[in-house]
């Protein structure tokens, strides 16, 4: 990962929540933003922001998330996710998230991911492949 990677830095990114992201077991007068599009929402920020850190040949992946989902986001309103570095130590990055929609906040968080290298992981995948299906 490159030196420019630091704590405190941040960014937000806004998703419109469309059908796809709502929940549809209490019928369609019921569709709200789900938890679990929220936290797929917060890791792909997460990663889409340290990318622009890694250097050739690495990739972060995901080892730990925990959210609070806290209010309802209607379908077709908006959502900005705001994620911060918090700490990093080795090759773990923990960042913290806030998930706010046109009137309130809906989601606070904690991701955490750490920094592979791609070739030594697909090694690792192949060799687990092997001993599972032979």
């Amino acid at each position: 990962m490159k030196e420019s990677l630091k704590i405190g830095l941040s960014t937000s990114k806004k998703i419109k929540i469309d059908q796809q992201r709502t929940i549809g077991f209490m019928g369609e007068e019921g569709r709200v933003y789900s938890t679990p599009s929220m936290v797929e929402d917060i890791e792909y920020t997460c990663h889409e922001f340290l990318q622009s850190f890694m250097e050739p040949g690495e990739n972060t992946v995901g080892t730990h998330v925990s959210v609070d989902h806290i209010g309802a986001t209607l379908e077709n309103d908006t959502v900005e996710i705001t994620i911060e570095i918090t700490n990093i130590e080795g090759r773990a990055i923990h960042l913290k998230a806030e998930v706010v929609d046109s009137l309130e906040k809906v989601g606070t968080g904690i991701h955490n991911r750490f920094v592979v290298d791609v070739d030594k992981t697909f090694e690792r995948l192949k060799e687990k492949s092997d001993k599972v299906f032979g």
